[in-house]
């Protein structure tokens, strides 16, 4: 018999949450067949069989949280086809642990460990499977409610999903107490609501995102300051150039590269802008490796487009697209998101026509595209014209870089942008 661990996933990583087993208790698997998905607060990672075997035990169940070297279940030799699963154990009970899990409950929560004897948790004192407790947490149901078909009372998830769709008890209450108040459903901190809503919990990656961003803005003094950009110049040069740039590179020219090359620009210019803040020491990094912010299923992701000063238009492209499918595809690598010294994020890809982007620490810069949208331009003091016009937004940590330097920076990226050609000499 061997044990399956939970694997070392990265320095910054020490826990994740069982998203989802993919074997049942009992099935052969062969060596490197995938066993689960375990989802970490950057990605999803599967794990494999390190030989092959039967599955004989699973120790942690889907939504529990699980540390790095934790046994989470057993592989031992032979040929299957058995269930490891109690014999008074619901038959979809068994199956549990082998169906994927709704997205809205594939979530980063500590719950009790299957084999403690009794269970007893914040919802209920009786004895109650992982998946029960889980899904009674997700429904607002209390356990001690809950009627058992197993002949020692313990609570199963069929029981729970029983109890959800009978009609309310009808054992009449005593005629000294007030008639109960209408079910709602359970808020933060005992409060509820008058009206029908859902609960979600978050899932982990979610959660990790929300706790960045209170840090960010609790950490840096962080300020932004805006510019605009004509982006007709650009935009023919794209007219003229896409069609010989996608037969000869198999890739589309978007924007993204564009503005990569200008970023890149601006600082090496502006090289305060390209670091970080080490205790009382400023690290200045002389490489560009540039984050796309890309929004995937799970939230924001921020993969990295290695030294992009070095690259070309359509190597950068291609750089872009490659992370940009492998973040909607959940199968970014830890070393797609580590590392990088300045970011990118396009919200006018949804129609944003100006925001203030929230800084991805360490990073002390993120600049901020938007929607493209035509507007009377003055083009001098007699002539008016509608023009391609993009607001662009740059939020930085006031500690170290000051709002001249900020403003140059910006100033130096709408340059770039407006004149094309000088990104093959400044990018």
């Amino acid at each position: 018999m061997s044990e399956i661990k939970v694997p070392a996933m990265g320095e910054s990583i020490t826990e994740g949450t069982v998203s989802r087993w993919l074997v049942k208790e009992g099935e052969t698997v062969n060596q490197g067949d995938v066993l689960l998905e375990l989802e970490t607060d950057k990605v999803n990672i599967e794990i494999s069989a390190e030989e092959s075997g039967v599955l004989e035990k699973i120790i942690r169940q889907e939504g529990e949280t699980v540390e790095i070297g934790e046994t989470i279940g057993t592989l031992g030799a032979g040929t299957g086809g058995g269930s490891g699963a109690p014999a008074s154990q619901p038959a979809a009970e068994q199956q549990q642990a082998a169906a994927p899990a709704p997205e809205a409950v594939a979530v980063a929560v500590a719950t009790p460990p299957a084999a403690a004897a009794p269970e007893s948790s914040e919802n209920g004192t009786k004895t109650a499977s992982p998946a029960a407790r889980k899904l009674a947490r997700e429904r607002g149901i209390e356990l001690d409610q809950v009627q058992s078909k197993d002949p020692i009372g313990r609570v199963y998830q069929e029981d729970v999903k029983s109890h959800n769709t009978q009609a309310p008890a009808s054992t009449p209450a005593p005629a000294s107490k007030a008639p109960a108040a209408p079910a709602s459903a359970p808020a933060a901190g005992g409060s509820t609501y008058a009206k029908p809503v859902e609960r979600q919990r978050m899932s982990r990656r979610r959660a990790t995102i929300a706790k960045r961003l209170v840090e960010a803005q609790q950490t840096a003094a962080m300020l932004t300051t805006f510019n605009e950009v004509d982006m007709t110049a650009i935009m023919d040069v794209r007219k003229r150039r896409k069609d010989k740039f996608k037969e000869k590179h198999d890739i589309g020219l978007g924007f993204m590269s564009f503005f990569t090359k200008a970023v890149v620009g601006a600082l090496k210019k502006f090289p305060t802008i390209n670091a970080e803040i080490d205790g009382e020491d400023v690290v200045l990094k002389k490489y560009y490796d540039i984050g796309i912010a890309v929004s995937a299923k799970e939230g924001l992701v921020v993969p990295v487009v290695r030294d992009a000063d070095r690259l070309g238009f359509a190597e950068i492209e291609k750089s872009i697209a490659d992370l940009a499918s492998k973040a909607r595809s959940n199968s970014l690598a830890l070393s797609d998101l580590q590392g990088g010294t300045f970011t990118i994020t396009n919200g006018g890809t949804f129609g944003s026509l100006l925001s203030t982007p929230i800084l991805n620490t360490p990073q002390v810069g993120i600049l901020g595209m938007h929607k493209i949208q035509l507007r009377p331009v003055a083009i001098d003091a007699e002539r008016m014209e509608n023009r391609p016009m993009m607001y662009i937004a740059l939020s930085y940590d006031h500690r170290i870089i000051d709002g001249s330097e900020a403003v140059r920076f910006l100033v130096t990226v709408k340059e770039l942008l407006e004149d094309p050609e000088s990104l093959l000499i400044e990018g």
